[in-house]
């Protein structure tokens, strides 16, 4: 109606450069009025609409030279086809970046005088895209792709830090899971390697929290020293799982502490009272980035009792001038960042004091440091709750309920769940996206659907509640009625009913988080082990052959992906333990199968306390696998060929061929 173009800002709420350019900028009465006067102007949250942010990053990225990421500003024309794209634009120019306050006039004298160059320059755009979204399938996915993953990681493995290529670094915990399969399929020492040294170097640097737990977004720099402070929930999930699932294939503490720790951190600080987590903390506080968490070294001497601050700056590295340099002066600001240098066991051995001692000190302190940590001003919260973050949640807590054998992860994982059930579904039973103070809306994406269903599994592997497969069931019937492809095949990234996008996209990169689709992979396979729907199988291998032809060009940016084919190629087994729930030998048995690192696998418990158990109207299979003699007993399929039931604890492992560490 005004016949003007759209500026479009997309962001998120702990965005650091997004929150500069709302001061800056948006907030300003100069440049408001002059965007108003030039355009409509429409800011999106990222996290809320992932739908219109996937359209426009990839814009961004067929567009810009300089690099993608938020804030992200596009501008359109009033039917959403993109002519320009910026990240952070300052209000007026500097260092050869472009101002609002100059930007904005050019584009609308173009808009006036040149329109016809615009319209052809954004239906040239949109062409582009429609080609990139459209994927045909190729040859189904072998081994050699797996091995050809390991390799280019290999690569640009970072020996002396841990991690992959030059700063900034990203956590990847995908990547780091991949590995682990890596090394269980094949033995190969150094994939667990290129795991443990990953996860010690975040858990050693300032990208760790060591006061209050939980990890930073990602390290500045090569060495995970400085961070970007925000802390978001689906980085600590998914890190959760990593530090859990190295456990199980260590058996080292450290490991076990770093994940309990995350929970610590996510149940305290990132829980609603009804149970759900909340998105995200923002690296700013006070109007600068990380002064929450910086020390002074007098600040801690003042604060703390003498021996437990000089345990304190010896452990940490806390100097006096500050182990922390501005960025922008270029100098040290008497600020410190908490990281280790050297090991526990080396300070012990260094002071002749017992490794126990030292931890038994260092928690007194630290729990003294939260503490006065906790009266300063904190960073803003997201308190909105995601169906998808919530899905990886609730699959870590799963996942640690059964590693740790912590129950009370799975009862939190439970409230989760069963509140996302309840609350966030419409009136026909389709998920919904968001939920934020009674308010439960926005149609769900396929990463919803995704993300949700794999912390279903997961959770009935923790509970043996038959209720969490039925949800996983429906909701994927939902996910391929709604979603799927009807003519290449795979999932897109939003419903056939939801608000019509400027093009259908696909996402299927593993990126800072893995895609719907190959979560969905995943899960479509271990539905169809469960069930013994080859339906669901068959999707699974429709997925991997659609992107086949770039991840054998590009293995590493597909490491979920590459998880569903390493269960998919096998050995992958189905096991069924058959007894009382509450027997102690079932208990141990199942124990015995939680504490390994055994990722290719689904569990199913046939209660013999109940005749016809639950179970057996979803898995037929289990019908009569019955308990032997009224003892636990366990069933162990292996690539599709049964093995005999066996009640020997060590029998049914080795029917398991557990991987142990040399």
């Amino acid at each position: 109606e005004e016949d003007k173009p759209v500026f479009l800002s997309i962001g998120y709420s702990t965005c650091h450069w997004c929150n500069v350019m709302e001061r800056e900028s948006y907030n300003d009465p100069e440049v408001g009025k002059l965007m108003n006067d030039s355009f409509v102007s429409i800011k999106v949250d990222r996290e809320e609409r992932p739908d219109i942010d996937k359209i426009y990053i990839t814009v961004c990225q067929m567009m810009s030279r300089n690099g993608c990421g938020w804030p992200l500003n596009i501008i359109m024309t009033p039917d959403k086809k993109p002519f320009f794209t910026a990240t952070y634009v300052p209000k007026t120019t500097r260092f050869g970046r472009v101002g609002l306050m100059g930007l904005i006039p050019r584009v609308n004298e173009a808009w006036q005088n040149r329109r016809e160059d615009i319209l052809s320059t954004a239906n040239m755009v949109v062409n582009v895209l429609e080609n990139y979204s459209t994927n045909t399938p190729g040859e189904e996915l072998k081994q050699e792709v797996l091995k050809t993953a390991f390799e280019h990681l290999e690569s640009g493995f970072d020996a002396e830090h841990g991690g992959f290529g030059p700063a900034p670094k990203f956590p990847s915990p995908h990547t780091l899971l991949f590995l682990l399969r890596h090394w269980s399929r094949t033995g190969d020492s150094k994939a667990l390697l290129m795991v443990e040294k990953t996860l010690q170097g975040m858990s050693s640097g300032g990208m760790y929290d060591h006061v209050g737990f939980g990890f930073h977004r990602y390290s500045t720099d090569d060495q995970w020293f400085v961070p970007h402070f925000e802390k978001m929930l689906y980085g600590q999930a998914l890190l959760a799982i990593a530090y859990a699932e190295t456990y199980q294939a260590t058996g080292k503490k450290e490991y076990e502490k770093i994940a309990k720790n995350i929970f610590t951190y996510v149940l305290r600080d990132m829980t609603s009272p009804e149970g759900v987590f909340y998105s995200a903390e923002d690296a700013d506080s006070e109007g600068e980035e990380g002064k929450f968490y910086f020390w002074t070294k007098d600040e801690i001497e003042n604060r703390l009792d003498k021996e437990e601050a000089e345990l304190i700056i010896k452990v940490f590295n806390i100097e006096k001038e500050g182990n922390y340099i501005d960025q922008l002066k270029g100098e040290k600001t008497g600020d410190n960042i908490f990281h280790l240098e050297k090991p526990l066991e080396k300070i012990s051995a260094d002071k002749g004091v017992p490794l126990k001692t030292i931890e038994l000190q260092l928690e007194k302190a630290r729990q003294k440091l939260f503490t006065i940590r906790e009266k300063r001003v904190h960073p803003y919260k997201d308190d909105k709750t995601l169906t998808d973050w919530n899905g990886l949640m609730i699959a870590a807590l799963a996942k640690g309920a059964q590693a740790f054998d912590e129950p009370a992860y799975t009862n939190a994982a439970e409230k989760a769940a069963d509140f996302i059930l309840k609350n966030m579904r419409t009136s026909s039973g389709r998920l919904l996206h968001r939920y934020r103070e009674g308010d439960a809306a926005i149609p769900a994406m396929a990463a919803d659907y995704a993300y949700f269903t794999w912390g279903l599994l997961e959770l009935y592997e923790a509970s043996f509640k038959v209720k969490y497969l039925d949800a996983a069931i429906e909701l994927t019937e939902d996910l391929l009625k709604h979603f799927w492809d009807k003519k290449n095949g795979g999932l897109f990234f939003s419903s056939d009913d939801s608000e019509k996008m400027l093009v259908p996209l696909k996402d299927f990169s593993d990126g800072a988080m893995p895609s719907g689709n190959s979560v969905s992979m995943l899960n479509l396979l271990r539905l169809g082990r469960i069930t013994g729907n080859a339906k669901f199988e068959e999707k699974a291998s429709e997925i991997g052959r659609l992107v086949s032809t770039e991840v054998s060009r590009f293995p590493t940016g597909y490491s979920q992906l590459l998880m569903a084919l390493d269960f998919g190629l096998g050995p992958s087994y189905e096991v069924v333990i058959s007894g009382k729930t509450n027997a102690k030998d079932t208990k141990k048995m199942l124990k015995a199968i939680r504490s390994r690192f055994i990722p290719n696998k689904v569990v199913i418990l046939r209660p013999a306390e109940q005749e016809p158990p639950d179970i057996v109207r979803i898995a037929k299979f289990a019908e009569n696998q019955v308990s032997i003699d009224g003892r636990s007993t366990a069933y162990v399929c292996l690539n599709y060929n049964c093995k005999l039931p066996t009640t020997d604890i060590n029998e049914m492992l080795g029917l398991l061929k557990i991987m142990k560490v040399s």
